[in-house]
């Protein structure tokens, strides 16, 4: 089973970061990384930019709008994740427990990452995804 780790934090985790050292940061994540390689769990993993720089496409009116970052509204903001194979929900908690991500609004999110096994096989949409995912080596 594929789970999400995600990665979220509030103003105050962010403005943490503020004074950490770049390379030390890297270190760090570095080695939690390579662990979850030598496990042989880790399927992908990426952090994101900064929100300053992202969009938000609202969808509540037709056509939608479009909304530059910052996000004053935004309780916490994602800042990467990690997408692990695991046997179960279990080892992605204890996983996202050895994470290293300490302080005060730090926290992440564990999702279940659906299979396409699971949606109708017989429905058109699904069969050209599976046709995708094949030819790409993704299945």
């Amino acid at each position: 089973m594929k789970y999400m780790l995600i990665m979220r934090a509030n103003d105050e985790a962010m403005a943490s970061f503020e004074n950490v050292d770049f390379d030390e940061a890297l270190t760090v994540m570095g080695k939690f990384n390579d662990e979850l390689v030598s496990a042989g769990v880790l399927v992908a993993a990426e952090g994101l930019d900064d929100a300053a720089q992202g969009v938000v496409v609202d969808y509540s009116s037709q056509p939608p709008v479009v909304t530059d970052g910052p996000y004053g509204e935004t309780k916490e903001l994602f800042g990467g994740f990690w997408i692990l194979d695991v046997a179960s929900k279990e080892e992605a908690v204890e996983w996202a427990k050895r994470a290293p991500m300490s302080g005060p609004g730090m926290k992440a999110e564990i999702r279940r990452v659906a299979s396409i096994d699971e949606f109708p096989q017989d429905n058109e949409w699904v069969q050209k995804e599976r046709a995708w995912r094949e030819a790409t080596g993704q299945l």
